[in-house]
């Protein structure tokens, strides 16, 4: 058995209504110049809207507007939609109409007409009756399913069970979730540092339609570098069907994965991992990066080199009669070398360490922006991380070392009585 538990959060009385908005005050003149009348119906919710046995749309709506056309002396054409496209195929001209059980909230209102409420609803969860439910806190770590769009999606969506099972380490900093059904976006830390236009309660537009920034997630990793609304409402706005790209979790290695899907023949897909797929992305970008910090790293080398050279030679230099006073007590040649190669090493680590100091401060997490694969723009942050401070010590040390090696042979070999005369 099914056992029904109102949601207490939710509507519990809801008015169905048949959406019929036109888009523009003039629109009724120019659709009656066109002769036809475009009406969105969604055929997967019968007996309101179906196919038949000739695969024609079919069903109460059908009838209802067939009759309307009839009545204005308009030939009828269907539109299809689905539950989250129904008022974008209003906003976007697609459709003239829309007849559809549609709940009346005063947010729609805003955007589209509606005809008078002719029945009511109420917002249920059904569960197989071995599942204990009796609050909306009982939905955590259950799937829940829904129509698109409506407002039952809506409700869950605010009081529902939180979080995105894929994604555990995205987490929303500001703002809140984007709603199903709306032009509503949420932005990647990543991008909203980056560019105008991207903060909560600002607006994007794309191709002549407005979105809504409603919240920005953190997650640590390339997901920042992206922005993320209903994948239907993207569809219908954008012209597009079917997906570029699609997120699994899996229980076991992806290679199973991997080739249960390449056996299938009626699929063409490409299996990678997350980390392997942003790294595509930016592949060209990384290896012009790395040519660039390779050579810019030599050249830097290479001087530093120098200035060590200079600086030990320096040191020497002016301390030529104190070596030269060690080595007539009785001090042997690699002491000498020994003290000036500990100098050398000393002052390298020093200046490493200021310099990791420095790079931390001005570049640990700095965002930046590229053009990566497929014209996609992918955001992201420079960060200073031990082993990486780990590795320019490393390099610091190797540059004191050449730097100190020949000054300390020079020093070590420099005559005693040349040094002392000096005195």
């Amino acid at each position: 058995m099914l056992k029904k538990i109102i949601a207490p959060m939710a509507l519990a009385i809801t008015t169905l209504v048949a959406t019929m908005s036109f888009a523009h005050a003039d629109a009724l003149d120019d659709i009656k110049k066109a002769g036809k009348i475009r009406i969105a119906i969604d055929l997967g919710v019968p007996p309101y809207g179906m196919t038949d046995d000739k695969m024609q749309p079919a069903g109460l709506d059908v009838e209802v507007a067939k009759l309307l056309a009839k009545d204005l002396g308009l030939e009828f054409e269907h539109v299809p939609t689905t539950g989250a496209s129904r008022i974008p195929a209003l906003q976007t001209s697609k459709a003239d109409l829309v007849i559809s059980s549609l709940s009346y909230t005063a947010e729609r209102a805003k955007v589209i007409d509606f005809s008078l409420g002719y029945a009511v609803l109420r917002t249920v969860i059904a569960a197989p009756k071995s599942v204990a439910l009796k609050s909306m806190a009982d939905l955590d770590g259950k799937t829940v399913a829904t129509v698109r769009g409506t407002t039952h999606d809506t409700q869950l969506t605010k009081e529902g069970p939180k979080g995105m099972k894929l994604r555990p380490q995205v987490k929303i900093s500001e703002g809140r979730m984007f709603e199903t059904g709306k032009r509503e976006l949420i932005v990647g830390r990543g991008v909203s540092r980056q560019f105008d236009g991207a903060r909560v309660g600002e607006a994007l537009r794309f191709r002549g339609s407005d979105w809504t920034v409603v919240g920005v997630f953190d997650s640590g990793d390339a997901n920042e570098s992206e922005l993320w609304c209903d994948v239907e409402v993207a569809q219908s706005s954008f012209n597009r069907q079917g997906f570029s790209s699609v997120r699994a979790a899996l229980d076991g290695p992806i290679t199973t994965f991997k080739d249960a899907l390449s056996a299938d023949p009626r699929l063409s897909v490409d299996v990678q991992t997350e980390q392997d797929y942003y790294s595509g992305q930016t592949k060209q970008f990384r290896a012009t990066i790395g040519v660039l910090a390779g050579v810019v790293t030599a050249i830097m080398g290479l001087g530093a080199i120098f200035a060590a050279l200079n600086t030990m030679y320096a040191a020497v230099a002016a301390r030529a009669r104190e070596i030269a006073t060690l080595r007539a007590i009785g001090f042997g040649g690699l002491p000498v070398v020994l003290s000036v190669m500990i100098e050398s090493l000393v002052l390298a680590l020093v200046g490493g360490a200021i310099g990791a100091a420095i790079a931390y401060v001005l570049f640990n997490g700095f965002s930046v922006s590229t053009l990566g694969q497929n014209f996609t723009q992918v955001v992201f942050a420079f960060k200073v991380t031990p082993a990486l401070v780990v590795r320019g010590l490393v390099i610091a040390v190797i540059i004191g070392m050449i730097g100190g090696f020949l000054p300390a042979i020079r020093a070590a070999r420099m005559p005693v009585t040349t040094a002392l005369r000096e005195l």
